[in-house]
């Protein structure tokens, strides 16, 4: 017999599913309204990282509204919209993929090109079979942001 007489672990587990516990794993995504650390050397990333007023997010393209690596999303940013690419999540990743001491973004226009001319943090090798699979399939060309990235992890 089991802590307040039940029989067996199903039924503990049905108890705590009954009372609104979450059993999941963490997920490896950011949300709306995430905090970001912009890794590039873009004018607008660097004012805003030095106030201490981070960007956040206001909106992910993709179906689930959930960002992970490799991601477009749109930031607000000192007062402005601009949009940027996740380049590392700080949450549990799966296998072979690196965790990040923080969410990181690189800041592009439009296009697709980046507003720096330099990445200072490593980015994960799987965003380069990544980003070339968007730049097939969207048409924005992404080559560039690998070009500036100097560390591969």
């Amino acid at each position: 017999m089991f802590c307040n007489g039940l029989r067996n672990l199903s039924e503990i587990g049905q108890k705590i599913a009954s009372r609104g516990f979450h059993t999941t794993a963490v997920n490896d995504q950011l949300h709306l309204l995430s905090r970001l650390r912009v890794v590039d050397n873009s004018e607008i990333g660097k004012r805003a990282m030095a106030e201490g007023k981070p960007p956040k997010i206001f909106h992910v393209y993709n179906k689930t509204g959930v960002g992970t690596i490799g991601d477009k999303v749109m930031v607000a940013i000192k007062g402005e919209k601009k949009k940027g690419i996740i380049v590392g999540c700080k949450q549990t990743q799966q296998a072979m993929v690196p965790k990040f001491d923080s969410n990181n973004v690189v800041l592009i226009d439009d296009n697709g090109s980046p507003l720096g001319t330099r990445i200072h943090v490593p980015i994960p090798n799987l965003l380069r079979t990544i980003l070339r699979k968007k730049t097939i399939a969207k048409g924005a060309d992404y080559t560039k942001l690998l070009a500036i990235a100097t560390k591969f992890v």
